[in-house]
């Protein structure tokens, strides 16, 4: 049986509008500026604890207020504010009906990852929802995925990894899973190559097609072309 595991934010959803607001809330409430919009796209994947400090700073005691203001808007309202990318609600399905174990493997905290999966119309397809505590800690995807697959007993060359990011193909690469990358996120297609991906999928039916494939090694600038790149 195969063992498909998807990142959140950027891959079943574009979770932007409910990010950023809370952002805007969280930034208002420390009273810092919001940097512009390409900044905030690029802060959807990794902990904030990474990214806050570039506007403010070493400050601990305020990237934490900053990010306990987020978290309340974001329980709140922002979770909800999201959408289900193209083809997506009628991808997921036809997976687990061809026998695929499903799985989530997010840097968003484990328990508003699990209320977004409980509320999409095809999330009770989904066995698990690996994400870290919310306080950020044991959110490195290499782990997660490494969990993931003693959970389900299943070998490396059985699985594979899609996500938008790159910390989800250098994680799926750690544990020698396929890397999948899709090209309808926060992140770029340098991005997704430079850290590993086999193949970028630029809809959700061609990412289909590339989990019927067998496992192919890093692509070239040929084959990908074969997939709609370049």
């Amino acid at each position: 049986m195969a063992l498909i595991l998807f990142d959140l934010d950027g891959t079943l959803i574009d979770s932007e509008p409910g990010i950023t607001a809370s952002l805007g809330y969280a930034f208002a409430k420390v009273g810092a500026e919001l940097p512009p919009r390409e900044v905030l796209r690029s802060w959807i994947g990794p902990p904030f604890w990474q990214t806050f400090p570039s506007v403010l700073g070493d400050d601990h005691a305020r990237i934490e207020a900053a990010i306990d203001h987020y978290r309340a808007r974001f329980e709140d309202i922002g979770w909800s504010e999201h959408a289900v990318y193209p083809g997506i609600a009628e991808l997921i399905p036809a997976l687990a009906d061809a026998g695929s174990a499903l799985a989530i493997v997010t840097t968003k905290p484990q328990p508003q990852a699990q209320k977004i999966i409980d509320n999409l119309p095809f999330g009770h397809v989904f066995a698990r929802v690996y994400g870290p505590d919310i306080k950020g800690r044991h959110c490195a995807k290499a782990e997660m995925i490494a969990q993931a697959l003693v959970d389900f007993d299943a070998r490396a060359e059985q699985a594979a990894m899609i996500g938008d990011r790159h910390f989800d193909m250098e994680g799926a690469r750690a544990n020698d899973v396929r890397a999948l990358g899709v090209g309808w996120g926060f992140g770029s297609e340098e991005e997704l190559l430079g850290a590993g991906a086999e193949a970028i999928a630029m809809d959700a039916s061609e990412l289909h097609e590339l989990l019927r494939t067998h496992r192919k090694s890093i692509p070239s600038r040929q084959a990908l072309h074969r997939w709609g790149r370049g």
